[in-house]
């Protein structure tokens, strides 16, 4: 498998390393951190995850406002 893959976040494409998580493939769900996919995740948590953001940024959140923790 590649170590390299293209992932969609809400519609942005990037490029990301695969090399922490080789067993992920196409059509599957990573965690992304700095470029690299950290962790494969199952298609329920996947849409939790989402879910729970797309909530902070309705809410206007500080943690979603400019991508940096508060404080």
């Amino acid at each position: 498998m590649a170590s390299m893959a293209t992932v969609s976040f809400g519609g942005v494409t990037k490029s990301i390393s695969l090399v922490l998580v080789p067993e992920a493939g196409i059509g599957d769900y990573v965690i992304v951190h700095v470029g690299f996919a950290i962790s494969k995740l199952d298609e329920e948590a996947a849409r939790r995850t989402l879910e729970t953001y797309a909530d902070l940024a309705a809410s206007g959140s500080p943690d979603t406002t400019n991508g940096e923790a508060p404080g």
